[in-house]
């Protein structure tokens, strides 16, 4: 049964997100969080399935990023709807790297708030309007030192765009055994152990642009 974990201590801001809801989808399980004690444990009794968070940051008692980011990857089916009135361009920035983490200003209009629970409901990340037009317009790039060759920088790109060993052997026209080699020269020579990782760095050192990745 799909279900909503409303995390948000007001209760007008509940009690609209309840009305999208019930016009959404027929019979959702909804429960509320006011606090990170009752939204874990929310969490943990939904260990199962796959539960939509309406997160409002800003009004809730988190420490910092971090603390958001350790909660939605120790509940990895999860999928996350930040629903705030503002929110720092660095804070946005590292959430977003996460896929089950989308993001939603509270002064967007009805269609879009619409539009976000039901890409959470499909287990999509959603970015408002506003804010995907902050990320294509403000790229974030910073010069990191590497020495990785063309072709390995080329295999990086490839990896951070999300395409698979196969599809890149099939995109360079080489076997799957080159491109595993040179994946693996990528994660020793940048000291990382996993896409995840890999991919970070190729979004910092602007080796890919912000909305391929976001998008």
């Amino acid at each position: 049964m799909e279900s909503f974990i409303l995390a948000d201590n007001q209760d007008i801001t509940r009690a609209g997100v309840e009305h999208y809801v019930s016009h959404l989808t027929v019979g959702a399980s909804v429960s509320r969080a006011s606090n990170k004690r009752e939204l874990l444990a929310e969490l943990s009794r939904e260990i199962g399935s796959a539960p939509v968070v309406v997160l409002d940051y800003t009004l809730f008692d988190l420490n910092g990023v971090e603390d958001v980011l350790v909660i939605a990857r120790r509940y990895p089916r999860s999928r996350w709807l930040l629903f705030s009135h503002e929110l720092s361009e660095s804070f946005i920035r590292q959430v977003v790297m996460e896929r089950n983490i989308g993001v939603l200003l509270k002064e967007c209009a009805g269609d879009e708030i619409v539009a976000a629970l039901r890409c959470s409901l499909r287990g999509e990340r959603y970015l408002c309007h506003q804010i995907a037009n902050m990320l294509a317009s403000n790229p974030y790039r910073r010069d990191v030192p590497t020495d990785l060759t063309a072709t390995e920088l080329e295999v990086l790109r490839l990896i951070a765009r999300g395409k698979t060993v196969k599809e890149i052997a099939a995109i360079r026209v080489s076997s799957i055994h080159t491109i595993i080699t040179h994946k693996k020269n990528i994660f020793r020579k940048l000291e990382v152990n996993n896409i995840y990782e890999a991919t970070k760095f190729a979004l910092r050192a602007g080796l890919v642009e912000m909305m391929e990745y976001y998008i």
